[in-house]
């Protein structure tokens, strides 16, 4: 669907309509599983942390393609063959985990 390249000389399969459809696709998936798992957060401050985190998510995307551009490497790792690596399927994982584990520690104590 995407015609609008996010950033196409760090990762040029990622469009803007991409990154807006996992936005709001984290937002969705954040409250459903809020609504589940977590009660001590209020609609908004789930809503504004989904968000958050898919952006954190896409930085960090973006973080590895540009780490292997700069490198001129085109998979990360061998470890799983045909998946560019194991940094490749956890890149959009590192920043959410840091951002979420110390706002929760901060904030929710």
């Amino acid at each position: 669907f995407g015609k609008r390249k996010l950033a196409p000389e760090i990762s040029p399969g990622k469009t803007v309509e991409g990154t807006l459809g996992y936005l709001a696709g984290s937002v969705v998936g954040g409250c459903l599983g809020a609504s589940f798992l977590v009660t001590e957060l209020d609609a908004i401050e789930v809503i504004a942390l989904s968000g958050v985190l898919s952006v954190l998510g896409q930085v960090g995307d973006l973080f590895e393609s540009l780490i292997k551009r700069v490198f001129a490497v085109k998979d990360a790792g061998t470890l799983l063959p045909g998946h560019g690596g194991l940094l490749d399927r956890l890149d959009s994982l590192i920043f959410p985990a840091v951002f979420a584990t110390t706002y929760l520690k901060v904030f929710h104590p």
